[in-house]
């Protein structure tokens, strides 16, 4: 009996483990790029018309950073952490391919198509560098790297790209299905792990926008228009991460709060539940009870917020609306951080952690 059920146990912390390991490898691919997000989130939030300080020169600065520099970062980082830089520079050529395939930001295709073509690097230069004879080593090197890289960009553009694409337009029609069911509160099984592979902008404004257009022409106002845009349940996190995180996350997380809440840039908390995969209950959790007491309230708006930030909601709401609206973000906020802060342990597991780390810097 007791040969029978100690497999389980062990099979769990694999898989608990195995989970954490993709996790932590796609939080080190947007992490160390935290500050671009950063300046990107700065510059959206100030420059944009419906920014604090619209300026329509600077704010051209927005569309290339969130399609190019960010993608190009994350599928340089994923490289790198692969195949050194050597594998980044042929993972940042392999990404331009993604970028290409689609008006929408590429994060998720970066993350793929980045590794995967450092990856195939490292073991063509397993395979070929040791047979290389004196002198032809740079020749090899950067033709190898550059044909590689072609290969994958075109790759990307022709087949991650797609397949990319269409994974948004089904969780696009898995989103206008559930608005169409009137189950409206289950939308955050979708929204919620869309937005953290960076599919935010694609569903909201390929699928939540229009429906929301179409409802505030009859009635004047639209709830669709919150589900995505809702601040609370990333803010939540982002408090848990404050008070409960890793060293790191303590560190990072009230600028990011600032960035996300009041600047609407969602974009800034997918990273620390890229980080803590299990956080992403925590964010369903909060966007469920967000949509909920907006539908039980009446809640809407009567045009989409853009940014997400609570300014930007509370300039698209309607008269007499304030009270649905705010109480649906705090309800979310308040939800998400409770559930964060559990699924942290409230600090027990990243004091072990770090404590694990300090003795062992200490031995070596």
């Amino acid at each position: 009996m007791t040969t029978t059920d100690e497999p389980r146990p062990a099979f769990k912390e694999r898989a608990r483990a195995s989970i954490q390991r993709f996790g932590g490898y796609l939080a080190a691919m947007v992490m160390p790029n935290i500050g671009a997000f950063l300046a990107f989130g700065l510059i959206t939030a100030l420059f944009i018309p419906t920014g604090w300080l619209p300026n329509e020169s600077m704010a051209e600065l927005v569309d290339p950073l969130i399609r190019f520099l960010l993608p190009l970062l994350i599928g340089y980082t994923g490289g790198t952490l692969v195949h050194g830089q050597r594998g980044g520079v042929v993972g940042s050529i392999a990404t331009m391919g993604v970028i290409v395939a689609s008006d929408s930001p590429m994060f998720l295709g970066a993350m793929v198509i980045g590794p995967l073509s450092a990856l195939l690097m490292k073991l063509f230069d397993a395979a070929v560098q040791p047979k290389i004879r004196a002198g032809f080593e740079m020749l090899v090197n950067n033709f190898s790297a550059g044909i590689l890289g072609g290969i994958m960009a075109l790759f990307g553009l022709k087949v991650v790209g797609p397949v990319v694409a269409a994974i948004t337009g089904g969780l696009g029609t898995g989103v206008a299905w559930l608005v169409d069911m009137r189950l409206i509160p289950l939308v955050s099984l979708i929204i919620e792990p869309a937005k953290v592979l960076f599919l935010n902008n694609a569903i909201n404004h390929g699928v939540l926008s229009p429906l929301g257009v179409q409802s505030a022409e009859e009635t004047g106002k639209a709830i669709t228009f919150l589900f995505e845009a809702n601040p609370g349940p990333g803010l939540g996190i982002l408090l848990a991460c404050w008070f409960f995180g890793p060293k790191i996350s303590r560190a990072t997380a009230p600028g990011a709060i600032i960035i996300h809440f009041f600047g609407g840039i969602h974009e800034i908390y997918f990273p620390y539940l890229l980080a803590q995969p299990k956080l992403i209950l925590a964010a369903i959790a909060g966007g469920m009870t967000g949509v909920t007491v907006f539908m039980l309230t009446g809640a809407g708006l009567v045009g989409p917020a853009s940014p997400g930030s609570i300014i930007a909601v509370l300039a698209v709401t309607p008269r007499g609306g304030f009270v649905p609206v705010v109480a649906g973000v705090i309800a979310a906020a308040t939800v998400s951080f409770l559930v964060a802060s559990l699924l942290l342990g409230f600090g027990r597991q990243a004091r072990k952690e770090e404590q694990a780390k300090e003795r062992e810097s200490a031995e070596t």
